[in-house]
This record gives C-alpha cells, sequence and structure tokens, in this order.
C-alpha cells in the first residue's frame, strides 16, 4: 500500500430543527431511501454553494475565483485597468478573441454558452497577453491553467472545449443524509391583510410549507497532494479554510420562515494515509430515538462503526481530533501543524 497519501476527513453530526433548506422540483425538502427507509437528504451542491459563499469570509478576495458566463467581460475590465485608453467595444473584442484561443466562445450578449470557474489571475493574464497582440494559442492556454482561484483548486473545473484546461477537484462532499428515518410534515399558515375591515371575513393568504427536521450525517474529503499540486505552500491555509466553511456554513433555502441555523453538534476530524472513509454505513440502521433525541445516539453509532471499519478493514487514522480534544481553535492549530509536517516530510524538507 502507498504511503504517499494525505487525506483530511471530516465527519459532522448537526441537528437542523423544522426546516426546507434543501427543495426538490415540487417544493419538497429533498428526500433519500438509504437502509430501507426514507432520510432527509441535503444536497452536496447545496452546501458547497454556501462554502463557496463563506469563502468571502476567509480568504483574500484574489483567491476566491466565480463561475460564470460573463467571462469575456471580467477580461474586458482588465484589459481597460491595463489600457485606460481601450474603449469597451474594443476591449469585449480583444477578451472575445482571447477566449477564441482557448476554445470558450462568446455569444453577442458577450457572455460564454456554458457556466466557467475563473480566477481573477487568470483574467488577467489574458487581458495582458490580449492587448499585447498575443497569437501564441499555447500562451493563453498556460494562462488559464496557471493560479487558479482557492475554489477552483478546491471543486474543480471542467471545460468541455479542451480538456487540457480541466482541474482534477482535490475536495469530495457527500451529500449530508439524516442519521434516521424521517416523514415530513406541512405548515398551513395563514397571511392577514393588515387594511382589512371589521366587515370582511377571512385570511388575506392561505398555504402551506413543507418541512421536515433531523439529525445530519456530513461527510468531506481533502486530497491534500491534490490540492498541493494547485496551490503550494498555500496548501495548509486552505485545508482550514476548507474545514471551517464546512462546518459553519448552511444552505439558506426557507431561512426566513424557519430561522434554522445551527452549528454541528459533533465533528470528527481525520488525517490519513491510506484512502478516505465515509462513515455513513454507521447510519444504514437507522437511529431510534426512543431514548428521547438523535444526537446522542448517532454518535454512539459513529464511534462504534468507525471502531469496528478500523479493526476489520482499513487502518486507523494516523491523527484525529474531536471537540473532547479542544474548541475548533484548538483543533484547527492541531490540524495546521499536521498537515505542514505530513507535507515537509512528503517534500523531504
Amino acid at each position: 500500500m502507498t504511503r504517499n497519501n494525505l487525506y483530511v476527513d471530516i465527519h459532522v453530526l448537526q441537528n437542523v430543527p423544522p426546516s426546507c433548506v434543501n427543495r426538490d422540483d415540487t417544493g419538497s425538502p429533498k428526500t433519500a431511501k438509504y437502509g430501507g427507509t426514507v432520510r432527509a437528504r441535503v444536497s452536496s451542491q447545496a452546501w458547497k454553494y454556501e462554502m463557496r459563499k463563506m469563502f468571502e469570509e476567509i480568504f483574500n478576495q484574489e483567491e476566491i475565483g466565480v463561475r460564470t458566463k460573463k467571462i469575456p467581460q471580467m477580461i474586458a475590465e482588465e484589459i481597460k485597468r491595463i489600457d485606460d485608453s481601450v474603449d469597451d467595444e474594443k476591449a469585449l473584442k480583444l477578451a472575445s478573441k482571447a477566449l477564441d484561443y482557448i476554445g470558450v466562445k462568446s455569444n453577442k450578449e458577450n457572455k460564454t454558452d456554458v457556466l466557467m470557474f475563473f480566477s481573477m489571475a487568470q483574467a488577467k493574464a489574458l487581458a495582458k497577453l490580449a492587448i499585447e497582440g498575443c497569437g501564441d494559442k499555447k500562451e493563453y492556454q498556460a494562462a488559464v491553467k496557471e493560479s487558479p482561484s482557492v475554489d477552483m483548486a478546491l471543486f474543480g473545473r471542467m471545460v468541455a472545449a479542451d480538456a487540457g484546461l480541466n482541474i482534477d477537484a482535490a475536495v469530495q462532499v457527500a451529500h449530508a443524509i439524516s442519521t434516521h428515518t424521517v416523514h415530513n410534515e406541512y405548515d398551513y399558515f395563514t397571511a392577514v391583510d393588515d387594511l382589512i375591515s371589521d366587515n370582511e371575513a377571512g385570511a388575506g393568504h392561505l398555504g402551506t410549507v413543507e418541512f421536515t427536521s433531523a439529525t445530519l450525517y456530513r461527510y468531506a474529503t481533502v486530497n491534500v497532494k491534490e490540492l498541493y499540486k494547485q496551490l503550494g505552500e498555500r496548501t495548509p491555509d486552505v485545508v482550514q479554510g476548507f474545514i471551517e466553511s464546512f462546518i459553519k456554513s448552511m444552505p439558506t433555502g426557507k431561512q426566513n420562515t424557519f430561522a434554522n441555523r445551527t452549528v454541528p453538534d459533533y465533528i470528527y476530524i481525520t488525517l490519513r494515509k491510506d484512502q478516505p472513509i465515509n462513515l455513513c454505513g454507521a447510519f444504514e440502521k437507522p437511529v431510534s430515538g426512543k431514548e428521547g433525541g438523535y444526537v446522542e445516539m448517532s454518535e454512539k453509532a459513529l464511534k462504534e462503526y468507525s471502531q469496528k471499519v478500523y479493526k476489520n478493514y482499513a487502518c486507523a487514522p494516523e491523527k484525529s481530533w474531536t471537540f473532547e480534544d479542544g474548541n475548533l481553535a484548538q483543533i484547527f492549530l492541531a490540524l495546521d501543524t499536521a498537515v505542514k509536517e505530513n507535507l515537509s516530510e512528503s517534500e523531504g524538507k
């Protein structure tokens, strides 16, 4: 077995009260069948979107990318910063031409046909090449591959027009599922017309909102070595920023209605050198709430299952941390030290 791997796994148990943080196409809270019973579910896409928004509080603006169709406008703005004598029309034409070199087409509305991850550093690099009149396709392609943003390195980038511009994701995020069986419920609500007269009866509006409540198991893993290929010395800080955003973020569906903003009840972070391990098997048999609540029993099930996995299949992690090892700040400090030490060892420093 190779020991040149390095993964940080994060396991979270989080109790969420009545809420509808992630809806399906009918407006119902998302669910999934697991272990033969219906579970509450929050898609990984919903949570990753909120994590990316929290990156704005954790990282510098220049380190964060954007996923947009308005890339020609991004490049055009950088062109005008380099040369303020260039007008809007010419800047957009130069930007469009720069994108042609990397196989990305822009339409009459000065938008690309597909959403694409782009960093500010990459936009500036293309703008510089465009304003210099560079006609070398390889230089444009190199500019788009260099200097990825933090979120681009974490979540990856796929460019159908040119696979050479793809960036492998260093992170995988699982769909959150409840540790127990759930049954969606309905809130019947009325809205009062404030200007209704005394001789008028009835509500101004009637409706229903579907909701659920659950203790969720959430999991994500970071391939630290893959991240290091893209970000180098910034890697330990980015790993910590990712873990922080994973722990503290919350999808905002129906947030004004339910005020469901909670924090994790239990976290378990591991540093592994063999492979990532999702411990959702702890809840294949749904946890029972007969003893009052699900958090305590879910934590017990997770601990027991992890030891079973370590004994029968995988190695125990190189290091691990829970709230028993200190508060979040102390855990982050220990994790940062461990990641730096392992990266230094692998680089022979």
